[in-house]
């Protein structure tokens, strides 16, 4: 009888340990995975309408998608004008200044954030410009669209050449 006590007592201090283990991680990752700060212009870049790099952090801004110049929305004289006009905007909200940028949890499959697996590798992040939202503005102006990314139920990609 001892020996299923003390297998007990020990189930229950290594449940223990791991529910703490698992508190303590999930707090230092959120305190670290947001991050915001006014940033200066002249350290960010625009690499396409939907992705800025920081020196040579590049990140994914969430909540919105533009076309991409290559691949299928390039297929089209639409696609690619489009992709041109979001790419132009965004460098346009850039270079206005008072631009602000925040990284935030990337909604990839748990264990992927910061691999290939996930954005490509790239970080996540809002962008502000005039305290507003940049993609909430190439949406507006119908240069992006909503892109609520979930990783259990990914969107259909967008058919940028017949809108």
């Amino acid at each position: 009888m001892r020996f299923r006590s003390d297998l007990a007592r020990a189930r229950t201090l290594v449940g223990r340990v791991l529910l703490a283990a698992s508190a303590l991680w999930i707090l230092l990752a959120t305190l670290d995975m947001v991050r915001a700060a006014p940033i200066d212009t002249a350290a960010l870049r625009m690499v396409d309408g939907d992705t800025v790099a920081v020196g040579t952090v590049h990140y994914r801004l969430m909540g919105f998608d533009t076309p991409e110049m290559r691949g299928h929305a390039g297929r089209c004289d639409e696609g690619r004008a489009i992709a041109r006009a979001a790419r132009d905007r965004l460098r346009t909200l850039i270079a206005a200044g008072d631009v602000a940028l925040t990284e935030v949890a990337c909604s990839c499959r748990p264990g992927t954030e910061g691999t290939r697996d996930c954005n490509h590798g790239r970080r996540c992040g809002t962008l502000t410009a005039g305290g507003l939202d940049v993609g909430d503005i190439l949406i507006t102006e119908g240069l992006a669209r909503p892109y609520p990314y979930d990783w259990r139920r990914p969107p259909k990609p967008a058919n940028w050449c017949r809108r």
